[in-house]
């Protein structure tokens, strides 16, 4: 009896483990294109259309969904750009059933109604490529890409344009992976429309050498590929953007672009005076004083052209000019941890302007499936000036114990009479600068067979030149060299640099691969370079003129007749020999790599060495001593690269590189300048060249059942023989001597972990967290007092960053709920008065509402703090709130009017506060944070037939939902390939 029992259990189990699970899956793909359909969203529904469960497909098409009993249903299968598909299913003996192969059909029409309850996932990963979804990130009317970006998971811009995502500056900007506006990121970040955009990919890039041979020579490129929406490869679009605000601030842009099925042109406008600072929030979310340093006024023009002849041509040009104009204002309170600290303060006013042309070019040809030729020439041509006036004070005590402004005449006055000043002074300058610059890149590649054996043979040369002219004036008040040995206590110095340079540059670099057996390869290069670089710089001294000689003369661009006029001889005559600087710096370089490579379907592995013997040659004439040396060095460098592919959407690489860096030539010279006793620098002939290990983990998966993507990345570093600055302090002038010096035990790591997930099935719940850890162990030289030499002191410093988010969006409403904390511990070993422990925390709130009659509203408050400083006024709580209301108008609504609203609360400050292990710094400047500006949009898309374009002004922005519309169920309408209707620029996400 019990052995039946035993049997009978056996078999129940048996049964249980193999049941079917009515598991209903396909393959979703383009009939045209044939190519899989990735986040198309799949619905069961019953036969009266309630919505029972729902999926998303994967990157190849792929999806599976449970049905909960056995029945008759409907699948419906639906995805932005395509015809919906219904399909009736039934389900019986609960078994699985398999649809196979479901093409869907373009929907050239945009046609009304329908309706996707599932949301597009925020970030897809697949193997070493981070694919975010625009439509998942609501950015507000008329915004370009940096405010997408901005809301990227891991991704950071700077205000000076700099986009880091996942840690790693991104160098390049692709559209459609074509090359867009080559060596500038700005501009594509300021003039792309979201509308357009549909997929944002961000991957390392392999340098033109790598991608075409397979050799891999270190020089990846983080890129950002802006993907275009479906649709938008034949017409034309255009924007126009028109604004005035409060405070005189302006806003102006212009966009256009023609599209055809091989070429794509691009030209962009612009000029502003709001330092481009795009949609209010940049003031949020942990950033003080938002970085506006001064105010900045700009002017571009920008055009950018691809062409492509599938398999065979390829060119991409783009040129540019830029204008701009600043003013800038700072007062800075600096600490100088040298034993008894030393004080600094100064006040400073700049102006500046710049011109600047630009122009790349890429052209690659294949004139046969075995060779490949490229070349890519470019040229750049700018001019800069600026005037500046500045007046500064040091102490041997905090000034502001004793007095409340340390830069005005009483305090300087009191302040001196209780020997508690070191020095002031006064500085006038003028400075022009002119700079020519082209180079070029020849590369030809040549497959020998189809097993992998190839070759190249590579030039690069390039031609700049730079005329440069400064006159400067310096008075420098010396009170307590006065009042211990009676020496003159002023030191003056008027001096007029007139400096032409030129640099000259080539490299020939062959390269040859041979296939050992089956993806097994033996990759060698060769590379010779040389580099040319003079300058000849003639200083015309009138320091003996006196203090008072220019006092009348107000800095003026390019014044300089200003000041020689008054001159009683030619200027020629005030040469000075010995400040006057002649140099010629050449460099023999090559460069010697082997390198073996396997390939295999889970891995991929890399490894090899370099050895580069460099001669470098240095003539200067300067101070009456002729200088002619000749250097040799043998840098050797191994490379290690592990690539492990654990399935399409999970990727393991780990990365080892050596670097080596010769000093600089200068650096290297026993000679001392003390032109400037207050700024006095000495050479080294005995430093050595620093060696940096690099060592690089990074990891990533995607769970498409979750919509959850994870990432981890670690980093380390450590440099033998670094350079540092060795810098003695002299207590009785204010002045220092600098001196570079070999030092060993510096080292740091980084740590980065991305985690981003949908909460429910159909994504419209998200949390993503980002955390960033780093470790800095900084070695360098400290004096304590005046009596004793400098220290080698060791600071370490641990800082902690997390930022949390949730979100809610459905088709009208985005809600996000962010906290942002980061925190600095740092200990200095000989100087604790520089120990560290600061927090800086945010947290706030983020709304985008779509209205039904074209009225759309955003808005970000967030509340900044700062904690854990000595000085009580750096522990601030900053409330600042922005907000966006936009109406649109016309059939189609191309017509936009914007109301934009900056730090309505008016807290933004606009100080800041760094600190390191040689001083604090604090610096208060000028900035326009509190304002309002009027933006009028209006934007064109002609895009496919009439009879489309038609159906696109019918239709509405992909997102906004169409209450007036009967069949609307609260899903997602169908897009309109970026606008609204004729329209399309910067609608809601």
């Amino acid at each position: 009896m019990k052995k039946h029992l035993l049997v009978l259990l056996m078999l129940i189990v048996s049964t249980t483990t193999f049941a079917q699970t009515r598991l209903i899956s396909g393959e979703i793909f383009d009939k045209s294109t044939q190519d899989p359909i990735m986040q198309a969203t799949v619905q069961l529904l019953k036969k009266d259309s309630t919505f029972i469960i729902g999926a998303i497909s994967n990157e190849d098409g792929l999806f599976t969904i449970t049905a909960p009993d056995n029945g008759d249903y409907l699948l419906k299968i639906s995805s932005i750009g395509y015809k919906s598909l219904v399909r009736k299913i039934k389900v019986v003996d609960d078994k699985n059933l398999s649809m196979g192969k479901i093409p869907m059909t373009g929907d050239s029409h945009m046609l009304k109604g329908v309706t996707v309850t599932g949301q597009a996932a925020k970030v897809v990963l697949k193997e070493d490529t981070f694919v975010y979804n625009s439509s998942a990130y609501r950015t507000p009317e008329g915004s370009t890409v940096e405010e997408l970006v901005k809301r990227l998971p891991g991704a950071e811009v700077s205000d000076d344009g700099t986009i880091t995502i996942n840690g790693k500056t991104v160098k390049k900007i692709l559209v459609d992976g074509k090359e867009f506006m080559t060596g500038d990121t700005k501009t594509a970040l300021k003039n792309l429309p979201t509308s357009i955009v549909d997929k944002i990919k961000a991957y390392d890039e392999k340098s033109d050498l790598a991608r075409i041979t397979g050799i891999d020579d270190g020089e990846e490129s983080t890129v950002l590929d802006f993907g275009m929406k479906k649709g938008m490869n034949k017409g034309m679009i255009s924007n126009i953007d028109l604004s005035l605000g409060t405070d005189s601030r302006y806003s102006e842009k212009l966009m256009a672009g023609i599209f055809q099925d091989n070429n794509r042109f691009m030209l962009f406008g612009s000029a502003n005076n709001v330092n481009d600072m795009g949609f209010p929030g940049g003031g949020g979310r942990g950033r003080f004083g938002s970085g506006r340093d001064g105010l900045t006024a700009t002017k571009m023009i920008g055009a950018n052209y691809n062409y492509e002849l599938k398999n065979k041509l390829k060119l991409d040009a783009s040129l540019r000019w830029n204008h701009s104009d600043g003013d800038a204002y700072t007062k800075s309170a600096i600490e100088n941890f040298v034993g008894s600290s030393a004080y600094e303060n100064k006040i400073a006013q700049n102006y500046t302007r710049s011109n600047s042309w630009n122009g790349n070019m890429r052209l690659e040809w294949k004139p046969d499936s075995m060779t490949n030729i490229m070349f890519r020439p470019s040229f750049s041509w700018s001019t800069s000036d600026s005037r500046s006036h500045s007046f500064s004070a040091a102490f041997l005590s905090n000034p502001y114990l004793k007095v409340a402004d340390p830069l005005s005449t009483e305090s300087i006055i009191s302040l001196a009479k209780d020997s508690a000043i070191v020095n002031t002074q006064e500085d006038n300058s003028i400075s022009y600068s002119k700079t020519n610059n082209v180079k070029g890149m020849l590369q030809y590649n040549r497959k020998l067979n189809n097993m992998g054996r190839n070759f190249t043979l590579r030039a690069d040369a390039s031609y700049g030149k730079t005329d440069s002219e400064s006159l400067s004036t310096n008075a420098a008040h010396l009170y307590l060299v006065q009042a211990a040995d009676g020496l003159d206590s002023t030191y003056q110095t008027n001096r007029y640099n007139v400096t032409p340079s030129k640099n000259y540059s080539y490299s020939l670099q062959a390269t040859y691969s041979e296939p050992l057996w089956r993806a097994t390869f033996l990759q060698f290069s060769y590379k010779f370079t040389y580099n040319l670089n003079k300058s000849d710089r003639s200083t015309y001294d009138f320091s003996n003129l006196g203090e008072n000689f220019f006092a009348d003369v107000t800095p003026a661009y390019r014044g300089w007749d200003s000041y020689l006029s008054k001159l009683a001889n030619p200027y020629t005559s005030y040469l000075d020999d010995e400040l006057s600087r002649s140099a010629e710096y050449k460099n023999y370089i090559h460069e010697i790599n082997v390198m073996m490579r396997l390939i295999r379907q889970k891995y991929q592995l890399n490894f090899g060495v370099m050895v580069q013997p460099q001669s470098t040659k240095f003539t200067q004439d300067y101070q009456g001593v002729h200088v002619d040396t000749v250097r040799t060095v043998t840098n050797f460098s191994p490379t290690f690269d592990f690539r492990y592919r654990f399935s399409k959407v999970s990727n393991l690489r780990i990365n080892y590189r050596g670097t080596t860096s010769q000093p600089s030539m200068t650096d290297l010279l026993d000679i001392t300048d003390d032109s400037n006793p207050l700024n006095i620098t000495k050479g080294n002939p005995g430093l050595k060249p620093s060696f940096t290990n690099n060592f690089r983990l990074f990891y990533n998966n995607y769970i498409q059942a979750h919509q959850r993507a994870i990432m981890a990345n670690v980093n380390f570093s450590t440099t033998r023989n670094s350079i540092s600055s060795k810098v003695t302090y002299d207590a009785l002038t204010g002045g220092r001597t600098t001196q570079p010096e070999n030092i060993n035990g510096n080292w740091d790591a980084n740590g980065v972990f991305m985690f981003n997930t949908a909460i429910d099935s159909t994504g419209f719940w998200n949390v993503n967290t980002f955390t960033n850890v780093g470790y800095n162990n900084y070695v360098g030289y400290l004096t304590l007092d005046q009596t004793s030499d400098s220290q080698k002191n060791t600071t370490r410093t641990l800082t902690l960053n997390e930022r949390l988010a949730g979100s809610y969006r459905n088709e009208w409403l985005e809600i996000e709920l962010d906290g942002s904390v980061r925190y600095t511990h740092a200990r200095n070993k000989l100087q604790s008065s520089s120990d560290l422990d600061t927090w800086q925390f945010a947290y706030g709130a983020t709304v985008n509402i779509t209205l039904p009659w074209g009225m759309s509203l955003s808005t970000d408050l967030h509340e900044n703090s700062r904690r854990g400083y000595d000085d009580a006024s750096m522990n601030t709580n900053e409330l600042v709130w922005n907000a966006q209301l936009a109406q649109s108008f016309l059939k189609g609504k191309p017509l936009s009017v914007t109301l934009q609203f900056y730090d309505i609360l008016k807290q933004q400050s606009n100080l800041s506060r760094t600190i390191n292990a040689t001083r604090r710094s604090d610096v208060e400047y000028n900035s326009i944070n509190s304002y309002a500006m009027l933006h009028v949009i209006y934007r064109m898309n002609l895009f496919g037939s009439k009879e489309a374009r038609n159906a696109m002004n019918r239709g509405e922005r992909e997102g906004r939902p169409d209450f007036g519309d009967k069949n609307f169920q609260g899903g997602r309408p169908r897009g309109n390939f970026g606008g609204n209707g004729g329209g399309g620029f910067g609608g809601p996400r």
